[in-house]
């Protein structure tokens, strides 16, 4: 079993591992329509790369291929310089790829420590069935607890069905899932659309945690405001390629608006 990555705000930052993601000429196509066009970028450790472009530019997309849910009809993942195969979510988990979908991917019929633990389930045996394995729901209720509270997300109990959450708690839960478990590679499908000012502010607050660590993170957003503050560079994506990759530290909002509308 390998123990989530717990992120405490005031606490020594744990060892992760150097690592260079490289996307190379992605193609993929569904019928007539070519979501994504040769697409090629590279993220390395402490970079927070923000994906961004209007509605069918293939941000979506590319994040499928990274997380094994499509696979590209041509190009290439890389990691550390080696080519990799993602054709599934559990080899992407495998590889050390956290996602957050925009659709959440959460059971509402599960509690908080089932979905925070989903495929990943602690499994304990004792005598002449422990061959078999029985799930440690108290151990995983407390790690649960431990995860949520490490990241200062405010939910009443980790019993809850994620039916009864609010849409921001929901949101937290899937944001603090992929926190807790990326090894190397968080992919955030706008972490904050359904989030108040303080849930918001939180999750900029875990990215930048994220970068200290050496994690790379992929976000992708339609504020282009909180991309300037937590992002260090912007790929702009338009009708499914690549048509700029800038430096945030240099640029305004009018700047990223201007790229993405093809101004500039």
């Amino acid at each position: 079993m390998v123990e989530p990555v717990v992120v405490e705000q005031n606490c020594a930052e744990p060892h992760v591992p150097d690592t260079r993601l490289e996307l190379v000429d992605l193609v993929k196509s569904y019928g007539p329509v070519q979501a994504l066009r040769g697409v090629s970028l590279s993220a390395s450790s402490g970079e927070v790369v923000g994906l961004i472009g209007d509605n069918g530019a293939g941000k979506s997309t590319l994040v499928k291929c990274l997380s094994g849910i499509v696979k590209p009809d041509t190009g290439q993942v890389v990691l550390n310089g080696q080519p990799v195969t993602v054709d599934s979510p559990k080899t992407a988990r495998r590889l050390g790829i956290e996602t957050v979908h925009q659709d959440l991917a959460l059971i509402d019929t599960l509690d908080v420590t089932a979905n925070l633990f989903l495929n990943r389930e602690t499994v304990t045996g004792r005598g002449p069935l422990g061959m078999f394995g029985w799930l440690s729901n108290r151990r995983m209720h407390l790690q649960a607890k431990e995860i949520l509270d490490g990241l200062h997300i405010n939910i009443p109990s980790v019993r809850h069905p994620i039916e009864r959450l609010s849409g921001g708690q929901r949101q937290a839960v899937a944001v603090g899932r992929a926190v807790a478990w990326g090894q190397r590679i968080v992919v955030m499908d706008e972490p904050s659309a359904a989030l108040g000012v303080e849930q918001t502010r939180l999750v900029l607050e875990l990215i930048r945690t994220l970068r200290a660590q050496g994690i790379v993170v992929i976000l992708i957003s339609h504020n282009m405001q909180q991309v300037l503050e937590v992002c260090t560079r912007a790929v702009v994506l338009r009708h499914g390629s690549v048509v700029a990759d800038l430096d945030t530290a240099e640029l305004t909002v009018r700047d990223l608006v201007d790229h993405i509308t093809g101004t500039r």
